[in-house]
């Protein structure tokens, strides 16, 4: 066994005749030995950065949006706001009682139109509890201008997310007028309900989307305003995340059923379904790399087969057996694969672990910026390398490389010496 360990090894270029140099015959393969080294390697290396990159992405956009989302809302469709609002705290002691839930503050929700000289912007206006909001949120820490404690009941005080409140050209003390949907026929005809809000802070959560068009006031106004339409419950928040839809699976125990509950997970399901489904979509299109460069082994060892032809007819006639024949060009092409696929890893995981450096240093030597906010949410290219990632990679590429193996080396094995040395 050991010296088809070290004849496959020198046909994978990892050793050498001693005291002598390679031939051209050597040479010639170990060169496609290592082309062959060399494609696994950038293939696994690719499919370790990309996937890297949108599992990073992902939590990114995900722990941005549940910064001002909710992990849990409670809510009660098709009754005035008023008429949750009054009832709030008894939901949210139904809900205290799954012992998961640390938080829960009241919400209005609701759609309107912000108008500002000739800019008008479409939104979502939250109601909230500024001394609640941070029990669910984290609003209050996202605040560069003003603070929470200004959305005093009856004030009709609002705070704008900072790419909002560019859109409309407002500051904090500049005044808006806030839209609802419904509003009055009278024999004048239709009158839209509308109210004037006094900007009182901008925030910024640094997800593009709820930036530009979240705003929230005081639960009690908001309420005044949007009094026949918009949603109103409970805002919950639990100790794990990831438990959302278990825990708000359990809380139907506590709540009646007219009650609906939706997590977070509900609430973005279409975002993170598709985010899941372009992460498989991108795995099996970079394994294609991993495939072709598996395909690229098995051809160089075809080539390595014929080109050995002699030193196989040689082996043969001194007693090796087709088995012995068959296992060193196994042995190449594992190392092969074993080899590539671990400088693939090493490259890949140095890359994925360090591209939050590697990405600006790149940005700013080339004065390029690869990712626009307003287009992918986020500004910096986030990266999560995931150790189950990482080994199903590394699985893969070397069950490939060991399947690219066994053709050629069945091959070598049904050679004839006496036909191969005829002919030398």
């Amino acid at each position: 066994m050991w010296y088809e360990l070290w004849i496959g090894a020198r046909y994978a270029g990892l050793a050498r005749r001693r005291g002598r140099k390679g031939g051209r015959g050597d040479r010639f393969v170990s060169f496609i030995a290592a082309s062959s080294m060399a494609g696994i390697a950038l293939g696994v290396a690719a499919l370790i950065i990309v996937l890297s990159v949108m599992n990073g992405f992902q939590i990114q956009v995900r722990d941005r949006m549940l910064s001002v989302l909710p992990d849990i809302e409670m809510y009660v469709p098709g009754i005035t706001p008023d008429q949750v609002l009054a009832h709030w705290q008894a939901l949210a002691a139904d809900a205290r009682k799954d012992h998961a839930v640390s938080g829960a503050a009241p919400f209005v929700a609701a759609q309107a139109m912000i108008v500002r000289g000739e800019s008008l912007q479409g939104v979502q206006i939250r109601g909230i509890d500024p001394k609640l909001e941070t029990s669910v949120s984290d609003v209050a820490k996202q605040m560069v201008s003003g603070s929470l404690d200004s959305l005093v009941a009856g004030s009709y005080s609002i705070i704008l997310g900072n790419q909002l409140a560019a859109a409309l050209g407002v500051r904090r003390g500049d005044t808006v007028l806030v839209l609802a949907p419904q509003g009055t026929v009278s024999p004048a005809g239709f009158a839209p309900r509308m109210r004037q809000f006094t900007v009182s802070g901008i925030f910024s959560s640094g997800y593009y989307e709820y930036d530009a068009s979240l705003a929230f006031a005081n639960y009690e106004d908001i309420g005044r305003v949007f009094r026949d339409s918009g949603a109103s419950g409970v805002r919950l928040r639990i100790t794990d995340m990831q438990r959302a839809p278990e825990v708000a699976l359990a809380l139907r125990r506590y709540v009646p059923d007219f009650v609906q509950i939706r997590d977070w997970t509900q609430s973005n399901q279409t975002w993170f379904a598709a985010v899941r489904t372009e992460k498989r979509m991108m795995f099996l299109i970079l394994a294609l790399i991993v495939a072709v460069a598996a395909f690229n082994l098995l051809s160089s060892l075809v080539m390595a087969v014929k080109d050995k032809q002699s030193d196989i007819a040689i082996l043969r006639t001194l007693g090796a057996s087709p088995r012995e024949i068959a296992r060193i060009f196994l042995v190449q092409g594992a190392l092969i694969g074993v080899v590539g696929t671990a400088l693939g890893v090493l490259f890949g995981a140095v890359i994925a672990y360090n591209i939050e450096t590697i990405v600006p240093f790149i940005e700013r030597l080339f004065n390029v910026h690869f990712l626009p906010q307003q287009i992918y949410f986020i500004s910096e290219l986030p990266s999560n390398p995931e150790v189950s990632d990482i080994v199903v990679i590394a699985v893969t590429s070397l069950v490939l490389s060991l399947l690219a193996t066994l053709y050629p080396s069945w091959r070598a094995s049904r050679l004839q010496p006496a036909q191969v040395l005829r002919h030398d």
